[in-house]
C-alpha cells in the first residue's frame, strides 16, 4: 500500500481545519493522562473529551463492507466516527507502523470515509497521522 503526501495546499489547509478540534481532544487526553495506559482508558477519556467539546461522534462504530456490490455478513469496527466524516483509530503501542496504517486506511476504503486519524497515546510524545482518501482515484494521502 502506497500512501502519498498531499500536495494540494488548499485542500490540506481545509482538512487540517476540519480535524483540528478532534485532534485537540486527543492531545488533551494525552496531556492529562500521560503515556503508557491501555487503549481502552484512552478511548474512555477521548469519549469524555469529545462529549465536552460538543463534537458529534459514535464510539465503536460498526460498518458492513461489500464485495461485488453485495453486503457481507461480517462487519468491521472503528474506535470512533466523528462528525459523520472522520474515522479515529486509537492506539497505545510503542510506534505506529505499517499494520496500523493499513488497518485504518482499509477501514476508510471499505466504508467510503474520506478522513482518518491514527492517534498513538502510548509514547511520551504522542504520534498522530492524518489520512485523506481520494475516492475518485482510490489513493490515500498523508496530510
Amino acid at each position: 500500500m502506497e500512501i502519498r503526501t498531499l500536495e494540494d495546499d488548499e485542500l490540506k489547509s481545509k482538512l487540517r481545519k476540519y480535524v483540528f478540534d478532534v485532534i485537540g481532544c486527543c492531545q488533551d487526553v494525552h496531556r492529562e493522562k500521560g503515556p503508557e495506559l491501555t487503549e481502552y482508558v484512552y478511548q474512555d477519556c477521548l469519549e469524555i473529551a469529545l462529549e465536552q467539546a460538543n463534537i458529534p461522534y459514535k464510539r465503536e462504530y460498526f460498518f458492513t463492507p461489500s464485495f461485488r456490490g453485495i453486503k457481507l455478513k461480517s462487519s468491521l469496527r472503528v474506535d470512533f466516527l466523528c462528525k459523520e466524516k472522520i474515522f479515529v483509530e486509537c492506539k497505545a503501542i510503542e510506534r505506529i507502523g505499517f499494520h496500523e496504517r493499513t488497518q485504518l486506511t482499509n477501514y476508510m476504503r471499505n466504508a467510503g470515509i474520506r478522513i482518518g486519524i491514527l492517534y498513538n497515546f502510548a509514547p511520551l510524545i504522542a504520534e498522530c497521522e492524518k489520512f485523506y482518501l481520494d475516492i475518485s482515484e482510490n489513493i490515500i494521502y498523508f496530510f
